[in-house]
């Protein structure tokens, strides 16, 4: 008798409790398990620190935390927009990190938890984007969107004329064609816009001719709420993308830690260029 057969009526059971990428346990997937609940233990007694809009920030002298900083030109101001049900707090770590890197003008956006519509979180996103060009004497910014937030981003970028202010987009764990993570969460009317097939993500697969914004999807081969794993990247012709693999760590970590935080300060710093359309790929491995 052999002991591993009688394990075999019970596989149909497992493999619809755990996802077909969860059944090869790793110790790579066991670290980053352990990592992404570290940092939503952290991120749990942060949020309440983040739940209003942060103040404007005004011109000021120079303090000595500048001394900290990198030398560097005054590049574009950087907006950074979080994922679902959460708020600014979750980029308490890359913010400080794009600050000590010369980035001048940093600002988190909160979008209320009872937004309901991807696409008028979007028109509010860009008065918001308009706003700091204004303030800041800049004609466009860079963005760093989170999960929802990306899409949120890409949308007011593709759909809604937000390339004329937006020079370079950043996306993290975004579901850019639709994830089928959480059926249960279907009677949220925005995770429903979240879906493959909604007439949001219908919208984002239309022409988008001449559009000048450079996007740059960062996908994590871990994060447990894009199915399938490379939603997260973006494809399409009329884009120029940039689509970077991000390997050991899940979906929360990927504002958080520090090697994915490097390479959005890289992905920032290149200058749209090439013919458009032409996708480039990258990968970055986190131990």
């Amino acid at each position: 008798m052999k002991v591993t057969g009688a394990a075999t009526p019970f596989l149909p059971l497992c493999q619809r409790l755990f996802p077909t990428r969860l059944a090869g346990l790793s110790v790579a997937l066991l670290k980053a398990t352990a990592l992404e609940i570290a940092i939503l233990a952290g991120h749990l007694l942060l949020y309440p620190s983040g739940i209003t809009q942060e103040r404007r920030a005004t011109p000021s002298l120079p303090s000595p935390d500048d001394a900290a900083k990198l030398p560097t030109e005054d590049k574009p101001p950087v907006v950074l927009l979080h994922g679902f049900i959460d708020n600014r707090s979750v980029f308490l770590l890359l913010r400080r990190n794009l600050a000590q890197h010369g980035r001048q003008h940093i600002e988190s956006l909160n979008y209320s938890p009872l937004t309901c519509d991807i696409r008028t979180a979007a028109e509010l996103l860009g008065r918001h984007i308009e706003e700091i060009c204004e303030r800041t004497g800049h004609e466009r910014v860079d963005i760093v969107g989170h999960s929802l937030g990306g899409l949120i981003a890409r949308y007011y970028v593709q759909c809604l004329g937000g390339d004329t202010h937006v020079r370079t987009l950043v996306t993290l764990g975004t579901p850019h064609s639709g994830t089928r993570v959480a059926p249960l969460m279907n009677a949220h009317p925005i995770v429903r816009q979240m879906r493959p097939g909604s007439a949001v993500i219908d919208e984002l697969t239309g022409p988008a001719p001449g559009c000048r914004t450079q996007f740059v999807s960062f996908w994590s081969d871990l994060d447990h709420l894009m199915d399938p794993l490379e939603t997260a990247c973006v494809d399409h012709p009329d884009l120029l993308t940039q689509n970077v693999r991000v390997s050991g760590v899940g979906h929360l970590a990927l504002p958080v830690h520090p090697a994915v935080a490097t390479g959005i300060r890289q992905a920032l710093d290149i200058e749209a260029s090439g013919a458009r359309g032409a996708a480039r790929v990258g990968g970055l491995t986190v131990a």
